[in-house]
């Protein structure tokens, strides 16, 4: 019979991989009398381990959520994975990097040194990309207040701040208007951007909105019950791809032009992100592409520096116009006073 320490922790490991362990079962795998079990099980619980006892033609145990938390058993993948994730928690915005950097010495001081080398041997520094745009974490009470209301489909009630307008805001992204009081059906829970959002149903706009968590104030109680309504499209992803294009959930830009560019159609399609490239020929391909605006979607274009053929619309070419005059005005150290 394996010492009591160990058959504990081998015990505690059986608990933890499943739901449900017969009586009988958990002394077959640990080689001991169902008399044992009891005993380890008393001792687990003495511990701090909430081990229920369920009735049944055999009788069994199940490991449940108490109030405080014990000391946890992990295998070796699955410290090696909770550390990473907690190295990488400053990458998330949802403002748990202290609580991450202590749990994360908490975890380290109890592996064993085999893993923690391999654990220390992990170096990340998390690098925004240029279009990311910063700003305040979410609040980490926050997001547990909204992911509740969106796993119980309870309405919710908040108070929405006021931001600064930035360009590219999305018309159905409330982003920088101060409102009343929000009452919403909360959906999904998402991050884009490094910033976190709640996708829900408005009750008084009757429309989908979406919101930026760090600008939510909860309001309790929450309301009653509601019945999810389908997301237009069904997938989240593509819901928010396409709300954060400018677009009214078709997932379409509200500029999109069209040009010939003196390029070969495998020059240009690793950087036409999702643009249609279509070949020409050897030295020209057809480019389709969208953008927020149509300079920028003209600013686009010129970023391949290829000779091209403007194809429309007719906003395109204007904004090309425009671009030119900035430009020359930049090159000639001045201004240029026609915008």
């Amino acid at each position: 019979m394996p010492k009591t320490s160990a058959r504990l922790l081998s015990l505690l490991s059986l608990l933890q991989a499943r739901r449900d362990w017969p009586g009988g079962l958990l002394a077959e795998r640990l080689d001991v009398s169902p008399r044992t079990v009891r005993r380890d099980i008393d001792r687990l619980r003495e511990l701090g381990y909430p081990v229920l006892a369920f009735k049944g033609p055999d009788g069994g145990y199940r490991l449940d959520a108490g109030a405080d938390l014990p000391p946890l058993l992990f295998d070796d993948e699955q410290a090696v994975a909770l550390a990473v994730a907690l190295r990488t928690a400053t990458t998330t915005g949802a403002g748990i990097e202290d609580a991450a950097a202590r749990a994360l010495n908490t975890v380290r001081q109890v592996m064993p040194a085999r893993l923690r080398h391999r654990v220390d041997a992990l170096h990340v520094t998390a690098v925004e990309r240029p279009e990311t745009r910063t700003g305040p974490p979410a609040d980490s009470n926050v997001l547990m207040t909204l992911s509740a209301a969106v796993h119980a489909h309870d309405v919710l009630r908040f108070d929405y701040a006021a931001g600064s307008a930035h360009a590219g805001s999305a018309r159905t992204v409330d982003d920088t208007i101060a409102l009343p009081p929000r009452q919403v059906q909360p959906h999904h829970l998402v991050t884009w951007g490094g910033r976190w959002y709640l996708v829900a149903w408005d009750l008084d706009r009757e429309d989908w909105r979406t919101f930026r968590v760090d600008r939510i104030t909860p309001r309790t109680p929450t309301g009653p019950r509601f019945t999810p309504r389908d997301l237009p499209g069904g997938d989240v992803a593509a819901f928010i791809a396409g709300r954060f294009r400018g677009a009214d959930g078709a997932g379409e830009w509200p500029c999109r032009g069209e040009v010939i560019l003196g390029l070969p159609a495998a020059a240009v399609s690793p950087y036409a992100r999702d643009g249609v490239v279509e070949e020409l020929g050897p030295d020209r391909c057809r480019l389709v592409l969208g953008s927020w605006s149509w300079p920028a979607l003209a600013a686009a274009f010129g970023s391949f520096d290829a000779e091209m053929t403007v194809i429309g619309p007719p906003e395109l070419k204007d904004a090309f116009a425009h671009l030119a005059r900035r430009y020359a005005a930049a090159a000639a150290g001045g201004r240029d006073r026609s915008s």
